[in-house]
Formats: C-alpha cells, sequence, structure tokens
C-alpha cells in the first residue's frame, strides 16, 4: 500500500486566520440627539443636567460609538463631555458609527501583530469562514505583510489565489 503524503502540511504555508483578530464584544451607539432639546438644540444646563443622570452602567464592557444622527449644531465640548463619563466605563470608546467601531478594533487588533515572524515566509489568508470578516481587513493584512513576506495567497492551502510574490 502506498503511502499518502500530505503535500499541503510539507510545503512550508503559514495560514493566516484573520477571523482570530475578530474584534470582540458587542457595540453598541451613543446618539447625542436624543439629549438635545427638540432633538436639534443643545441647550448646555440641560444637557449637562442629562450626562449626569444618564445611566451609563449600560454601556459597562461595549464597544460605544458616539454619533449625532441629526443634522443640529453641537458644540465639540459636549463630545468631550459624553466621553468623560463613556472612557472608564466602555471597553473602547470612539467617534463614529458601529460600522467605523468595528473597522478600527479590527485594525487594533491586526496591528498587534508582529509580521516579523513572517519574514520571507509563503503566506496564506484564510478566505472563508464563519463570520463577515470584510475588505478592511484583507487590505489591512496585506499592508501589514507586504514588507516581509516571500508571498502572501488567499484561500485555503489547497487552493489559493497569489497575490503577492517578492521579486528575487
Amino acid at each position: 500500500m502506498e503511502e499518502i503524503i500530505n503535500k499541503v502540511a510539507q510545503s512550508g504555508l503559514e495560514t493566516i486566520d484573520l477571523e482570530d483578530y475578530y474584534p470582540q464584544g458587542e457595540t453598541v451607539v451613543f446618539d447625542m440627539k436624543d439629549h438635545l432639546f427638540m432633538g436639534l438644540i443643545l441647550k448646555e444646563k440641560d444637557f449637562r443636567a442629562a450626562m449626569q443622570s444618564h445611566d451609563w452602567e449600560q454601556y459597562r464592557g461595549k464597544n460605544v460609538g458616539l454619533i449625532c444622527s441629526v443634522d443640529a449644531i453641537v458644540p465639540l465640548w459636549a463630545y468631550m463631555l459624553v466621553m468623560t463619563q463613556l472612557e472608564p466605563i466602555a471597553a473602547y470608546a470612539a467617534f463614529g458609527d458601529a460600522t467605523f467601531i468595528h473597522h478600527t478594533l479590527y485594525l487594533q487588533n491586526l496591528a498587534k501583530i508582529d509580521v516579523s515572524a513572517f519574514t520571507d515566509k509563503r503566506i496564506v489568508v484564510k478566505g472563508c469562514g464563519d463570520k463577515r470578516v470584510g475588505e478592511i481587513a484583507y487590505a489591512e493584512i496585506t499592508r501589514l505583510l507586504r514588507p516581509v513576506a516571500k508571498s502572501i495567497m488567499y484561500g485555503e492551502p489547497c487552493s489559493t489565489v497569489p497575490v503577492y510574490k517578492k521579486k528575487a
């Protein structure tokens, strides 16, 4: 009987699964419009009182996007005031919608990769999985790895699409 040889295992390919860097935790949005007079005007005294009495605990451990979904003139200090409440409670808080928060956290997670470990390696960036990874992660991992990788491919080790190959 002839021995079965796993050529994929012997190929020296390094696989990166972007799902390993997927942002964790629930993301919610704090909308400034909910705290404006008639949904349009910020009255300083009322706004400060609303921020003092607001239940900030609902954001504990969550990723929070800070937005104003209406076309209102909101002074910049008001965003700062909200952030002073969110920063100590939220896992992460920033100005932007839920998509922006997701992208920012994804980029932060990818930035923690020690790309020097992939120097002169043949890398396959896994192409399918259970979570919607999105274009931002694929573009960023390519940006990070291109300076060090011997080659970058997309897909699965048994079926890849070449993306980049270092010129000799």
